[in-house]
Protein backbone atom coordinates (compact mmCIF):
# COMPACT_ATOMS: atom_id res chain seq x y z
CA UNK A 1 0.00 0.00 0.00
CA UNK A 2 1.45 3.49 -0.89
CA UNK A 3 1.95 5.77 2.19
CA UNK A 4 1.79 9.35 1.75
CA UNK A 5 5.44 10.51 3.38
CA UNK A 6 3.82 14.23 2.88
CA UNK A 7 1.45 16.41 3.95
CA UNK A 8 -1.62 15.45 1.36
CA UNK A 9 -1.19 18.00 -1.86
CA UNK A 10 -4.28 19.06 -3.50
CA UNK A 11 -3.17 16.66 -6.38
CA UNK A 12 -2.68 13.71 -4.00
CA UNK A 13 -6.85 14.65 -3.03
CA UNK A 14 -7.69 14.14 -6.60
CA UNK A 15 -5.88 11.01 -7.23
CA UNK A 16 -7.46 9.28 -3.70
CA UNK A 17 -11.16 10.15 -5.03
CA UNK A 18 -10.69 9.33 -8.44
CA UNK A 19 -8.90 5.80 -7.42
CA UNK A 20 -12.45 5.36 -5.11
CA UNK A 21 -14.64 6.00 -8.25
CA UNK A 22 -14.49 2.29 -10.65
CA UNK A 23 -15.76 4.56 -13.55
CA UNK A 24 -12.53 6.67 -13.27
CA UNK A 25 -9.81 4.63 -12.04
CA UNK A 26 -9.23 2.48 -15.00
CA UNK A 27 -8.67 5.70 -16.89
CA UNK A 28 -5.48 7.62 -16.46
CA UNK A 29 -6.96 11.27 -17.12
CA UNK A 30 -5.63 14.80 -16.73
CA UNK A 31 -7.24 16.65 -14.68
CA UNK A 32 -10.83 18.27 -16.06
CA UNK A 33 -12.81 15.66 -17.19
CA UNK A 34 -14.49 16.86 -19.99
CA UNK A 35 -16.70 13.44 -21.10
CA UNK A 36 -16.94 9.97 -19.20
CA UNK A 37 -19.13 7.87 -21.29
CA UNK A 38 -20.48 4.75 -19.25
CA UNK A 39 -22.80 2.98 -22.34
CA UNK A 40 -25.12 1.57 -19.80
CA UNK A 41 -26.61 5.51 -19.84
CA UNK A 42 -27.13 4.97 -23.52
CA UNK A 43 -25.10 6.77 -26.19
CA UNK A 44 -23.81 9.48 -24.68
CA UNK A 45 -24.29 12.08 -27.77
CA UNK A 46 -22.15 9.39 -30.51
CA UNK A 47 -24.63 9.46 -33.36
CA UNK A 48 -24.26 8.41 -37.27
CA UNK A 49 -21.57 10.62 -39.23
CA UNK A 50 -22.76 11.81 -41.85
CA UNK A 51 -21.87 13.44 -44.64
CA UNK A 52 -22.93 17.68 -45.64
CA UNK A 53 -25.74 18.62 -47.81
CA UNK A 54 -26.85 21.36 -49.07
CA UNK A 55 -30.90 21.83 -50.62
CA UNK A 56 -30.81 17.71 -50.77
CA UNK A 57 -29.54 14.71 -49.68
CA UNK A 58 -28.75 14.08 -52.84
CA UNK A 59 -25.79 16.90 -52.78
CA UNK A 60 -23.77 14.69 -50.46
CA UNK A 61 -20.75 12.91 -51.19
CA UNK A 62 -21.28 9.41 -52.15
CA UNK A 63 -18.95 7.73 -50.35
CA UNK A 64 -20.83 9.16 -46.78
CA UNK A 65 -24.36 7.17 -48.15
CA UNK A 66 -23.28 3.36 -46.73
CA UNK A 67 -22.44 4.56 -43.02
CA UNK A 68 -24.90 2.94 -40.12
CA UNK A 69 -25.29 4.76 -36.97
CA UNK A 70 -24.37 3.33 -33.70
CA UNK A 71 -25.98 1.42 -31.30
CA UNK A 72 -26.03 0.02 -27.57
CA UNK A 73 -25.63 -3.89 -27.70
CA UNK A 74 -25.17 -6.69 -24.84
CA UNK A 75 -22.67 -8.45 -27.30
CA UNK A 76 -24.89 -11.40 -27.77
CA UNK A 77 -23.75 -14.38 -29.69
CA UNK A 78 -25.24 -17.41 -30.94
CA UNK A 79 -23.15 -19.76 -28.75
CA UNK A 80 -22.78 -17.85 -25.39
CA UNK A 81 -25.83 -15.95 -25.58
CA UNK A 82 -25.27 -12.12 -24.43
CA UNK A 83 -21.69 -11.65 -23.01
CA UNK A 84 -22.35 -7.71 -22.03
CA UNK A 85 -19.78 -5.53 -21.68
CA UNK A 86 -16.84 -4.53 -19.90
CA UNK A 87 -17.95 -3.03 -17.11
CA UNK A 88 -21.93 -3.42 -17.68
CA UNK A 89 -24.46 -4.63 -19.70
CA UNK A 90 -23.97 -2.32 -22.69
CA UNK A 91 -21.35 -1.49 -25.22
CA UNK A 92 -21.68 1.13 -28.13
CA UNK A 93 -21.43 -1.01 -31.15
CA UNK A 94 -20.56 -0.13 -34.52
CA UNK A 95 -21.65 -2.29 -37.38
CA UNK A 96 -20.66 -2.14 -41.30
CA UNK A 97 -22.27 -3.48 -44.04
CA UNK A 98 -21.24 -7.26 -45.29
CA UNK A 99 -18.98 -5.87 -48.14
CA UNK A 100 -15.12 -5.30 -48.17
CA UNK A 101 -14.08 -2.22 -47.67
CA UNK A 102 -17.71 -1.41 -45.67
CA UNK A 103 -17.13 1.74 -43.31
CA UNK A 104 -18.88 2.65 -39.98
CA UNK A 105 -18.51 5.65 -38.32
CA UNK A 106 -19.59 7.14 -34.74
CA UNK A 107 -19.34 11.00 -34.02
CA UNK A 108 -19.55 12.90 -30.79
CA UNK A 109 -19.47 16.83 -31.51
CA UNK A 110 -18.03 19.37 -28.83
CA UNK A 111 -16.34 22.27 -28.40
CA UNK A 112 -13.05 23.24 -26.40
CA UNK A 113 -13.09 25.91 -23.92
CA UNK A 114 -9.21 25.92 -23.46
CA UNK A 115 -6.23 25.64 -25.89
CA UNK A 116 -4.64 23.03 -23.75
CA UNK A 117 -3.21 19.28 -23.31
CA UNK A 118 -6.18 16.70 -24.13
CA UNK A 119 -5.89 13.23 -23.49
CA UNK A 120 -8.41 10.54 -25.45
CA UNK A 121 -8.67 7.31 -23.13
CA UNK A 122 -11.47 4.26 -24.15
CA UNK A 123 -11.22 0.46 -23.94
CA UNK A 124 -12.51 -1.03 -26.89
CA UNK A 125 -12.76 -4.46 -28.89
CA UNK A 126 -13.80 -5.84 -32.33
CA UNK A 127 -14.81 -8.78 -34.04
CA UNK A 128 -16.25 -9.97 -37.70
CA UNK A 129 -19.96 -11.16 -37.55
CA UNK A 130 -19.71 -14.40 -36.40
CA UNK A 131 -21.47 -16.34 -39.72
CA UNK A 132 -18.85 -19.33 -39.62
CA UNK A 133 -17.43 -21.81 -37.38
CA UNK A 134 -13.96 -20.17 -38.06
CA UNK A 135 -11.72 -17.93 -35.74
CA UNK A 136 -11.97 -15.12 -38.95
CA UNK A 137 -9.58 -12.99 -37.50
CA UNK A 138 -8.58 -11.49 -40.71
CA UNK A 139 -11.64 -10.20 -41.89
CA UNK A 140 -11.57 -6.99 -40.25
CA UNK A 141 -9.85 -4.55 -41.94
CA UNK A 142 -9.16 -1.61 -39.35
CA UNK A 143 -10.33 0.13 -36.83
CA UNK A 144 -9.11 3.58 -35.39
CA UNK A 145 -10.26 6.96 -34.21
CA UNK A 146 -10.45 10.42 -35.23
CA UNK A 147 -10.56 14.27 -33.84
CA UNK A 148 -11.74 17.32 -35.83
CA UNK A 149 -10.34 19.94 -34.31
CA UNK A 150 -10.31 24.08 -35.16
CA UNK A 151 -9.05 26.80 -34.03
CA UNK A 152 -11.27 29.68 -32.22
CA UNK A 153 -12.36 32.27 -33.92
CA UNK A 154 -9.58 35.14 -32.33
CA UNK A 155 -6.89 33.02 -33.20
CA UNK A 156 -3.88 34.23 -35.65
CA UNK A 157 -2.98 30.79 -36.94
CA UNK A 158 -6.76 29.78 -37.83
CA UNK A 159 -6.50 26.14 -39.03
CA UNK A 160 -8.64 22.96 -38.92
CA UNK A 161 -6.38 19.85 -37.89
CA UNK A 162 -7.82 16.27 -38.03
CA UNK A 163 -5.65 13.58 -36.26
CA UNK A 164 -6.20 10.56 -37.90
CA UNK A 165 -4.99 7.01 -35.86
CA UNK A 166 -5.93 3.34 -36.82
CA UNK A 167 -4.92 -0.11 -36.60
CA UNK A 168 -4.24 -2.13 -39.99
CA UNK A 169 -5.61 -5.54 -38.80
CA UNK A 170 -6.02 -7.19 -42.56
CA UNK A 171 -5.69 -6.68 -46.02
CA UNK A 172 -7.01 -9.03 -48.41
CA UNK A 173 -7.21 -11.52 -46.41
CA UNK A 174 -3.60 -11.29 -44.86
CA UNK A 175 -2.87 -9.89 -41.41
CA UNK A 176 -0.89 -6.34 -41.10
CA UNK A 177 -1.22 -5.74 -37.34
CA UNK A 178 0.24 -2.18 -37.44
CA UNK A 179 -0.90 1.17 -36.44
CA UNK A 180 -1.24 3.87 -39.06
CA UNK A 181 -1.78 7.81 -39.45
CA UNK A 182 -3.07 10.25 -41.91
CA UNK A 183 -1.51 13.64 -42.92
CA UNK A 184 -4.10 13.77 -45.89
CA UNK A 185 -7.03 13.96 -47.44
CA UNK A 186 -9.39 13.72 -50.49
CA UNK A 187 -10.38 17.21 -52.18
CA UNK A 188 -12.95 19.68 -50.36
CA UNK A 189 -15.80 20.09 -52.24
CA UNK A 190 -17.97 23.06 -52.47
CA UNK A 191 -22.06 22.28 -51.63
CA UNK A 192 -24.85 23.87 -52.57
CA UNK A 193 -24.67 27.12 -53.99
CA UNK A 194 -24.96 29.90 -50.38
CA UNK A 195 -21.16 28.96 -50.07
CA UNK A 196 -21.77 28.00 -46.56
CA UNK A 197 -21.02 24.58 -46.52
CA UNK A 198 -18.09 22.28 -47.79
CA UNK A 199 -17.45 18.79 -47.59
CA UNK A 200 -14.17 16.25 -48.08
CA UNK A 201 -13.90 12.38 -47.43
CA UNK A 202 -10.97 11.77 -45.07
CA UNK A 203 -11.52 8.07 -44.66
CA UNK A 204 -10.88 7.08 -47.83
CA UNK A 205 -7.89 3.93 -48.33
CA UNK A 206 -5.77 6.17 -49.79
CA UNK A 207 -2.87 8.04 -48.08
CA UNK A 208 -2.57 5.68 -44.81
CA UNK A 209 0.91 5.68 -44.10
CA UNK A 210 2.62 3.72 -41.36
CA UNK A 211 3.66 4.86 -38.03
CA UNK A 212 7.02 4.06 -36.89
CA UNK A 213 7.06 0.89 -35.23
CA UNK A 214 3.87 0.87 -35.28
CA UNK A 215 3.39 -3.10 -35.52
CA UNK A 216 1.42 -4.77 -32.88
CA UNK A 217 -0.37 -8.11 -32.13
CA UNK A 218 -3.11 -7.64 -30.35
CA UNK A 219 -5.21 -10.53 -28.21
CA UNK A 220 -7.72 -12.02 -30.24
CA UNK A 221 -9.07 -15.41 -28.46
CA UNK A 222 -9.94 -18.64 -29.91
CA UNK A 223 -13.58 -18.56 -31.19
CA UNK A 224 -15.38 -16.23 -33.57
CA UNK A 225 -17.48 -14.98 -30.33
CA UNK A 226 -14.64 -14.90 -27.49
CA UNK A 227 -13.62 -10.90 -27.42
CA UNK A 228 -11.09 -9.59 -25.39
CA UNK A 229 -11.02 -5.90 -24.25
CA UNK A 230 -7.87 -3.62 -25.46
CA UNK A 231 -6.59 -0.13 -23.86
CA UNK A 232 -5.77 2.62 -25.99
CA UNK A 233 -4.41 6.26 -24.72
CA UNK A 234 -4.47 9.30 -27.20
CA UNK A 235 -2.55 12.85 -26.38
CA UNK A 236 -2.98 16.01 -28.29
CA UNK A 237 -1.95 19.59 -27.63
CA UNK A 238 -4.17 21.95 -28.53
CA UNK A 239 -2.34 25.17 -28.21
CA UNK A 240 0.48 23.44 -30.31
CA UNK A 241 -2.08 21.75 -32.71
CA UNK A 242 0.07 18.47 -32.21
CA UNK A 243 -0.44 14.82 -31.10
CA UNK A 244 2.31 13.82 -28.30
CA UNK A 245 1.39 10.40 -27.57
CA UNK A 246 -0.44 6.87 -28.49
CA UNK A 247 -0.36 4.23 -26.02
CA UNK A 248 -2.05 0.79 -26.68
CA UNK A 249 -2.00 -2.12 -23.69
CA UNK A 250 1.81 -2.27 -22.89
CA UNK A 251 3.25 -0.46 -25.89
CA UNK A 252 4.14 3.56 -26.24
CA UNK A 253 4.35 4.65 -29.57
CA UNK A 254 6.77 7.34 -30.94
CA UNK A 255 4.43 10.32 -32.56
CA UNK A 256 7.80 12.42 -33.26
CA UNK A 257 8.75 13.94 -36.44
CA UNK A 258 7.72 11.25 -38.94
CA UNK A 259 3.92 11.95 -37.29
CA UNK A 260 1.16 14.27 -38.68
CA UNK A 261 -2.14 15.00 -39.23
CA UNK A 262 -4.33 16.55 -41.86
CA UNK A 263 -4.36 19.83 -41.59
CA UNK A 264 -6.68 22.23 -43.64
CA UNK A 265 -7.85 26.08 -43.88
CA UNK A 266 -9.89 27.26 -41.24
CA UNK A 267 -13.63 26.58 -42.34
CA UNK A 268 -16.45 29.33 -41.82
CA UNK A 269 -18.51 27.72 -38.76
CA UNK A 270 -16.13 25.41 -37.10
CA UNK A 271 -14.63 27.53 -34.24
CA UNK A 272 -13.56 25.75 -31.49
CA UNK A 273 -14.69 22.38 -32.33
CA UNK A 274 -14.08 19.47 -30.59
CA UNK A 275 -15.17 16.33 -32.21
CA UNK A 276 -13.72 12.59 -31.30
CA UNK A 277 -14.67 9.99 -34.27
CA UNK A 278 -14.34 6.01 -34.00
CA UNK A 279 -15.01 3.95 -37.26
CA UNK A 280 -14.39 0.19 -37.91
CA UNK A 281 -14.11 -1.45 -41.96
CA UNK A 282 -14.60 -4.75 -43.30
CA UNK A 283 -11.93 -6.18 -44.75
CA UNK A 284 -14.80 -9.24 -46.37
CA UNK A 285 -18.40 -9.97 -47.13
CA UNK A 286 -19.11 -10.42 -43.48
CA UNK A 287 -20.33 -7.53 -40.96
CA UNK A 288 -17.22 -5.95 -39.02
CA UNK A 289 -18.08 -5.09 -35.43
CA UNK A 290 -15.83 -2.14 -33.23
CA UNK A 291 -17.41 -2.15 -29.48
CA UNK A 292 -16.00 0.55 -27.24
CA UNK A 293 -16.56 0.77 -23.10
CA UNK A 294 -15.45 3.95 -21.78
CA UNK A 295 -14.33 6.16 -23.45
CA UNK A 296 -12.86 9.35 -21.42
CA UNK A 297 -11.98 12.76 -22.64
CA UNK A 298 -9.92 15.11 -20.36
CA UNK A 299 -7.67 18.07 -20.19
CA UNK A 300 -5.30 20.30 -18.51
CA UNK A 301 -7.09 22.76 -15.96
Amino acid sequence: MNVLTHAPTAADLLQTLRLAQPALSRFDPLPRIISLDDFNRGSCGFVQLIGNYEGSLDSMLPEYAGFRAPMISTLSHWDTGSQGAMGGDYALKLATRAEAGAQSVAIKRLTFRKRAPIRLEFYFTFKPEASEMRLSEADVRSFGFLLDLQTGDTDSDGARVMPHLRFLNASNGQHAQRWQFKRRSKAVHKLGTEDKVVSHFHLSEDDWEDLAGGGQRLCYNEIPTKVNWHYVCFDFDLQTMQATGLRCNDRVFDLGASHDCIRLPAMPNLWCMLNLAFFIEADSAKRAFLYLDGVCLSGAL
